[in-house]
This record gives structure tokens, sequence and C-alpha cells, in this order.
């Protein structure tokens, strides 16, 4: 198995941080002494901040695919703390393994890590010349160069304008497919340098290279297919009355958690003619409880704040 060293927490600024945890509601009752899930570890900003709040019969079962992410949180030592090595969408069966049927909140942040951007040798990012890796997880799945390679016009297009939301994105795909007939596209670099050439226009403030990293990486990572797994699981493990916080990054994701929240909060009524009794109308089983962005403040010291988004929902206590 491949040995990962921990982060130094200072390299990473966790977003929303206050905001997502206290909208778990945790100081109020006796909700300190519940079972949370952070599914998305990452350098525990997050964790740490919802163990100071926990009493100590309260308990912090956290997730993370990255083996550095693993590495940070083995440093914790706190009874009340354990972590997963796997994707936030097992925690469903991977709590079931432990006896644990329902949780009294989940929090989710679906952003990528500092120290994942800032590392070179992980392929995350344009700015920095590495090898074109992306995957959350390095011990399992194909990595972005091995994909390339394989994948044909038709599935780079697909995965560059659906993730990426790239309206060039037939462009780079066929500059991709000429490219690697030439050479083995195994840089960050490489990749960076293709697309820019091939994206004639530019939008203010951003790379043409960051669409399609971003697009890539999701694929690679199942990103998309992990937060709908994730929520519906999510959802399944929440008590009456418990909370979930998601903070997304981007507006495919932001989407997903916004439509996923209103279809269990907005419940399509029948006919109002028909002859239905109120008590046996479909009830809606969350309630919308906010829609947070970081402050200017927030942005101003952590520019990678800005594009972030926090939603909160409760289970309503008769939910079905």
């Amino acid at each position: 198995m491949t040995i990962a060293t921990p982060v130094p927490e200072l390299q990473h600024r966790t977003v929303l941080l206050d905001e997502a945890v206290a909208a778990l509601n945790l100081d109020e009752g006796e909700r300190n002494k519940g079972l949370y899930i952070d599914g998305t570890f990452g350098r525990g900003g997050h964790s740490r901040l919802i163990l100071s709040r926990l009493a100590p019969e309260g308990r912090l079962v956290a997730f993370d695919k990255d083996l550095q992410a693993i590495a940070t949180a083995q440093e914790i030592e706190d009874p009340r703390f354990s972590i997963v090595h796997d994707s936030f969408a097992t925690m469903g069966s991977a709590l079931a393994a432990q006896g644990v049927q329902h949780v009294d909140g989940i929090l989710l942040d679906l952003g990528i890590s500092s120290p994942q951007v800032d590392d070179a040798t992980r392929g995350f990012s344009f700015r920095n010349d590495g090898p074109l890796d992306m995957r959350m997880d390095t011990t399992r799945g194909l990595s972005a160069a091995e994909w390339i390679a394989t994948a044909d016009v038709q599935q780079l297009e697909k995965v560059i304008r659906e993730y990426g939301e790239e309206r060039f994105a037939f462009q780079i795909a066929k500059a991709l497919v000429a490219r690697r007939a030439v050479e083995p596209i195994s840089s960050t670099r490489q990749l960076a340098a293709i697309v820019a050439n091939t994206v004639k226009t530019r939008e203010k403030g951003k790379d043409p290279a960051t669409r399609t990293f971003q697009a890539i990486r999701i694929f690679v990572n199942k990103e998309l297919e992990d937060l709908e797994a994730g929520l519906t699981a999510a959802y399944a493990m929440l008590a009456p009355g418990s909370r979930m916080s998601v903070i997304s990054f981007h507006s495919l994701e932001d989407r997903m958690v916004k439509q996923f929240f209103a279809s269990k909060a907005n419940v399509p009524q029948p006919d109002r003619r028909l002859p239905i009794r109120a008590v046996d109308l479909p009830q809606p089983q969350m309630k919308l409880i906010a829609k947070i962005k970081p402050s200017d403040e927030e942005v101003t010291a952590n520019p990678r704040a800005r594009s972030a988004v926090l939603r909160v929902a409760e289970r309503l206590r008769d939910a079905a």
C-alpha cells in the first residue's frame, strides 16, 4: 500500500467553516451527544470544529478517498473520531456494518483541497507541471493520462462539454487525439498548452484550461456519480429533525444539491378538486433551511472560496 505523509493544516483554509458546522445545530438541546458524519474530511477543518463542539458521548465518522487526507486524519487522537478510506457515497453500507442506522447530522464539502491543487505531483492544476493523474485515490481507477490515451473523440468531447461546460469541447477533443498520435499526453503542462492553443477566446480572470481540467477531474473521480449516490445515502441515514450541510464549488454540483433538496421539500400535490383528505396528501420530507455564500472578507482572505455555495436542509420529523 502507498504510504502518504500528512499535509500541514496551515496549507489549507476550510471554506465556510463556521457556517457549515453551525448549521448542524450542535448547540441545540442534547444534539452534541449524537453521531455525525463528515463526508469529506479533506484536511480536517470541519471535523476538528465538530469535535470541539461534541459532548464526550458524541461521535464523528469521517470519509475521504485521498491517502494524504487519511494520513492527516490518523493524527487525530480522539476516541470519538474515526476515518473511513472511501467515498461518502458508501456511508450507508459502511455505517450499517457498524450497526448504525441513523445519524444526527451530515456535512459534505465537495471542494478539492488546496494541498491537492498545489501539489504538482497530483496533476490537478495547470499552474505547475506534473504528471497528469488527477485521481483523489491514487490506489484505484484510471489516471487522467491513461483515460486521455484511450478515449475516442466522442467520449472526450462529451466529458469536456458536459462536465466542464466548455463550448470548444469538440475542438479540444480533436486536438487531444491528434497530439497523442505524435506523443503521449502525460503532463499537466502538455494538456494545458493543447487546450490554450485550441481555445481562441479568453474568459476574464480564467485560464483557458480551467474548464477542461475540471471536466477530466470530475470524470476520473466519478464526482457527480458519487454526489448523486451520496445525497441519497445521506438522506436515508438522517434521523428526523437532523440536518445536512452541503458546500459545492461549481454549478454542476450546486444544481444537483439544489434539485435534490427541492425534490424532498417541494412535493407535487394532486388536483385539489379530487376527494382526498388533507392527512392523505403527499407531505414534504425536508425543509430548506439556508443558502449561504462566503462573506466578502472570506473571499478576500481566500479567493478560492469565491464560488462556494452552502445549502442546508432538515429532515422533517414526520418524513417517511
